[in-house]
């Protein structure tokens, strides 16, 4: 098996990340899915990744381009579905799925639609900032993490995703256990996120303020909670490791929901905290420091709104 044409659908902070090195790669065979003013202004302008002009071969949803060997949707979680249904020609009955959203839930959403014998379970490490057209990130502290649900050796389609990534120069890691993997990413999602977005904080405060880092460690615990509830191995200790890789993060970059906030959009909260809340009710399982945050990142959206 051998990946020889991708799609791609979200080329936003982390989809840049992606179809930058694969853009390069693949040329043409990587497709861009957009539509609208979205497709226009790629096509104009192209997308600048880490201070270079890149262009992209960008496809309309309706192109009968034949189907697509990978297929990658990045967008937003409340943008999933309707994703879903703009990759529609670029599925065959070969083509490979890959969600690599923040959350626990997109397989799951494309599975439904697509099947689950064509989703590949993945997930990002990168710090990425999107500002108007440019996007940044440092490309060697990120790097994907792809596997099955459960397998102790690579599958074909598991080696033709790794061989595709080491072409195009990505960083990976092909991982036994992507449930845990995902959750893992998510402790940092829940955790870190909300706190950010209602504190105005940038990657730097963890390791910089105990109070920030408070307020994220005891966040992080709920969930952990939660996953152990749902037969999921964490590490107790895993918050207090992490806060490494926080350091090393850039100082001043932030988080994909502070961005969103600074810019007047809806932020993913919902995903975060709410899903929280939402298992935290049906196993009994207390969850204050998300329903605070739940609810402090939507009085924020409300302002940002002017409704009141």
């Amino acid at each position: 098996m051998k990946i020889n044409t991708a799609a791609l659908i979200g080329l936003g902070a982390i989809g840049s990340y992606l179809g930058g090195p694969l853009g390069k790669y693949l040329g043409d065979n990587l497709r861009i899915v957009a539509s609208g003013e979205r497709a226009k202004r790629l096509k104009a302008e192209g997308r600048i990744i880490n201070g270079e002009q890149q262009f992209f071969n960008v496809v309309d949803p309706e192109d009968q381009t034949g189907p697509a060997d990978l297929v990658i949707i990045i967008t937003k979680m409340t943008e999933l579905e309707h994703a879903l249904g703009e990759v529609k020609n670029q599925i065959g009955p070969d083509t490979i799925i890959m969600t690599p959203l923040n959350g626990v839930e997109s397989e799951e959403v494309a599975a439904k639609v697509y099947g689950e014998e064509r989703i590949l379970h993945s997930l990002v490490r990168v710090s990425s900032v999107k500002d108007g057209n440019n996007v940044s990130y440092f490309p060697d502290i990120a790097f994907v993490e792809f596997g099955e649900k459960h397998s102790d050796a690579p599958t074909e389609r598991m080696l033709a995703v790794a061989e595709l990534l080491d072409n195009a120069g990505l960083k990976y890691k092909m991982q036994k256990d992507m449930i845990q993997a995902i959750w893992l990413k998510y402790v940092c999602n829940v955790s870190e996120n909300p706190v950010a977005a209602v504190f105005d904080l940038s990657f730097g405060a963890w390791g910089a303020n105990e109070h920030a880092n408070f307020i994220r460690m005891k966040t992080a615990e709920e969930v952990i909670k939660i996953a152990h509830a749902k037969g999921i191995e964490i590490d107790d200790n895993y918050p207090a490791e992490h806060l490494e890789r926080l350091k090393a993060q850039p100082y001043g970059n932030t988080c994909s929901m502070v961005q969103d906030v600074e810019s007047g959009r809806h932020t993913e909260i919902d995903m975060f905290a709410g899903t929280i809340i939402k298992y935290g009710k049906e196993l009994g399982i207390p969850t204050p420091y998300n329903e605070f945050l739940y609810h402090a990142v939507h009085l924020i959206e409300d302002k940002n709104d002017k409704l009141f």
